[in-house]
Formats: C-alpha cells, structure tokens, sequence
C-alpha cells in the first residue's frame, strides 16, 4: 500500500511517499481502508520530534518509531480481527489510528472507531477525532462547563477551536472567540456571541473577564491568562503549543498546576485521549447538525506534505484534510 513515511525527525520535507506492507491485525483490531484523515498539531510535533521530551516517551530518540503519520481517519471496514463483533467489512467508519493514517490502509484497535453517521460525509468525519475530542474534554471533564457561564476561547478559528466554540455554545455557554481577522466571519458563523481580533483588540486589557478560559494558541503568559479570568474562574491550557524545543507546551502546563495550589483560581492542562464513548458523543452531535467541522481545505495523500506546511503556518481556517483515493 501507499503510504506517507518519514524516517527521520525533521521538517515536512523529510516525508515521502513509500509502497509498505499492510498493517497486521491483532484479535481486537480493524482494517480501515482510509477515504480522508484529518491534520492536527500533533502531526507537525511527532514529525519533527519536537518537542525533545516527546521522543523520551516511546516515540523514537534518534528517529520515530512509528514512520507513518497521521491519527485521525474516515473510511470503511477492510477486515476485523478474531475478536471483533462491533464492525463488519464494509462498515463506514471514523476514529484514530495506531500506525497512520496517511496511507491507503491503518490499523485500528476497535475500542477507538465508531460508526460514521449517513449524514456525513468522510472528509468532514476525518475532521473530528483528535480535534473534537481535545475541545470536549477540555469544556466538559477539565473545564467542568456549566450553562450559563462565559467562556473565553483563545484559537477559536483553528482545528480544536472551532469545535470548542460549537460544543460550549451548544452546552449553554456564552462563548468569546479570539483569532485573528481572516477567522472572525468563520468564528462568529460557529455561534460565538462575541469576537475578538487579537491584531485589534488585547482580551486581558480588564475590561471583561470570563468563568472558563480555553487557552488552545500557547501564545500568552500565565499572568495574562489570570487577569482575563474571574476571581474563581478556570484556565484550561489545551495542547502543547507554545514553549521552547525542549518542554514545549508541558513547562507552562506544570508551572499552572504549581501555581494553582495558591491561588483562588483553577489553572491546569488537558491531555485528550480518544475512545469509543467520546466519539459515539460527538457523532450524534454530528449527526443531529449540533457540531459542524469547519473544513479549510483538503489535500490528497500525495500533497499530504504541503497540508502539514499549511496546518503549521497558522492560517488554516478551522481544519485542514488529507483525501486518499
């Protein structure tokens, strides 16, 4: 099969495309025959092994292990292993993959893949896992989102964004987006009651402050951050963006769970896994038009490269999709 490889740490230049042998099927997994599969930060962190501490995680020292990027994948059932009973060839499907999903074929443990509603379609479906995910368990488990609260999103125009704007706003928030001017018609159309264009106008400048904040850019200071919350609010640090090529993202998760022992506010990070309960929530919430994936552009598997370069340029309007015909 074709697939997107890499075997060594580095920039999108470092991929290529490479025929490899179909992923084996343990008892519990499922073949997917990819149709579409998503980009998310992660794929440009893994690829280039930044940062440092990831590859001290079982990801590879000197080079992946895994050479196959890509987590998020659409596509239908190619075969099932010995103990599956939940899928059939055939099945249409969507969830994360273990061995890439930048290829014709990937290997899914069947706790991690649901049904892809009829109503969607496979590149909006590739969209949703790691993304829509990372954005729930943000609001609902770390966050503790109740109705009624204002809620701060800070790379509201992005990949995780976008869906916390429409899962907050469909929890009974009241959602302030932050992004820059080219995502403002887009952030506000996913149902924020307020826009801030962050080359305009400083969210922290005191003259608003939120219960909830979801800090999804990693671009702003932990003091920044608390000056926008109320006395008792919540800062979420979603991801690992921002930091240096050692820590990344983690040192500032760290320093907010430290410092959140002596304040009155509550400071913390999110690390998003994604089973089969969380995806079964949003594919109803899909299903049902609640939450839409706000697709900026799609590449194929041979221009899968080019679709990392965007992603990681920041200018990606909501999600950016690999189609694999």
């Amino acid at each position: 099969m074709k697939a997107l490889v890499q075997n060594r740490y580095g920039s999108a230049d470092v991929l290529h495309l490479e025929d490899i042998d179909e992923p084996e099927l343990g008892a519990d997994d499922v073949l997917v025959r990819v149709q579409a599969a998503g980009i998310d930060a992660g794929v440009w962190h893994l690829m280039a092994g930044r940062p440092y501490l990831l590859r001290l995680f079982g990801f590879g020292l000197r080079a992946p292990r895994l050479r196959v990027r890509g987590r998020d994948v659409a596509g239908t059932v190619a075969a099932v292993g010995a103990s599956v009973t939940k899928f059939r060839v055939g099945d249409e499907v969507f969830g994360t993959s273990l061995t890439g999903s930048f290829a014709e074929y990937t290997r899914v443990p069947a706790d991690r893949l649901v049904p892809k509603p009829a109503n969607v379609g496979f590149v909006e479906a590739a969209a949703v896992p790691v993304s829509a995910c990372a954005a729930l368990h943000a609001l609902r488990d770390a966050g503790k989102l109740e109705a009624g609260q204002r809620v701060l999103v800070i790379g509201a125009g992005g990949g995780v964004g976008t869906f916390a704007v429409q899962l907050a706003t469909a929890f009974g928030a009241t959602v302030t987006g932050v992004c820059s001017t080219g995502k403002v018609d887009l952030v506000r159309s996913l149902g924020a009651a307020e826009v801030i264009d962050y080359t305009r106008e400083d969210f922290a400048d005191g003259r608003n402050t939120w219960d909830l904040i979801l800090d999804i850019a990693g671009n702003s200071t932990l003091s920044r951050l608390r000056r926008a919350l109320t006395p008792t609010g919540t800062l979420v640090i979603v991801g690992g963006e921002g930091g240096g090529a050692v820590l990344g993202g983690i040192d500032r998760q760290l320093r907010a769970l430290l410092l959140s022992a002596v304040v009155r506010q509550t400071l913390r990070g999110v690390v998003s896994a994604e089973g089969a309960d969380d995806l079964e929530t949003l594919g109803k919430l899909l299903e049902a038009g609640t939450i839409r994936p706000a697709i900026d552009r799609t590449f194929s598997l041979g221009e899968a490269a080019d679709g990392i370069r965007y992603q990681h340029a920041g200018q990606a309007r909501g999600k950016v999709v690999v189609t694999v015909p």
